[in-house]
């Protein structure tokens, strides 16, 4: 599908203070690193998790374990054999039992992928809670999910996509409005 940046809504500067607030808005809501586990979902979740986790670590002095989780296999919208996209696997290297989990990803937008992720995590254990940290949250909600800490409220149309990019992924940290062609 092609698109057209309408606009940068963040971009180098705006991007980094968003994650800081999301890293002090984590820690005064949790009451500060103990317990806490950061999960980031395939693909650009996962930078954001580090970097939320690097953040923790300068601000409290503490390591927060890191995890990544690919939700291809609970997708509910994979209906036929051409649908299946690549399965790049979960590294969760330690046990979710009872820990607060802040479950990362770069946008919000049914809720669907939020849904895969937590029947995932579920599936190897039972955490004391599961909280949801996106960069930026673009509404069209499907199903009665809401994120806890967002770098960015930005209302658009079903015509409209969001695109985040990290310099992890694609050399740069910004997020843009697009719109389909």
């Amino acid at each position: 599908m092609e698109t057209r940046i309408k606009s940068r809504i963040l971009d180098a500067t705006a991007f980094g203070r968003a994650l800081t607030r999301i890293t002090h808005e984590i820690l005064e809501r949790n009451r500060g690193a103990e317990n806490l586990c950061l999960i980031g979902i395939h693909t650009r979740g996962v930078p954001l998790a580090s970097r939320i986790a690097d953040n923790i670590r300068r601000i409290e002095g503490t390591e927060v374990p890191v995890g990544s989780l690919d939700i291809t296999l609970y997708r509910d919208d994979l209906t036929s054999p051409t649908d299946m996209p690549v399965v790049k696997g979960s590294d969760i290297p330690f046990s979710i039992e009872g820990k607060r989990i802040i479950l990362v990803d770069d946008v919000l937008f049914t809720g669907r992928t939020v849904r895969a992720a937590i029947e995932a995590l579920f599936r190897m254990g039972r955490p004391d809670a599961i909280r949801l940290a996106v960069m930026v949250d673009r509404g069209h909600r499907e199903l009665p999910i809401r994120a806890d800490f967002v770098g960015k409220n930005v209302p658009t149309s079903l015509s409209e996509l969001i695109s985040v990019k990290t310099v992890e992924q694609d050399g740069e940290d910004a997020a843009d409005l697009c719109e389909k062609l």
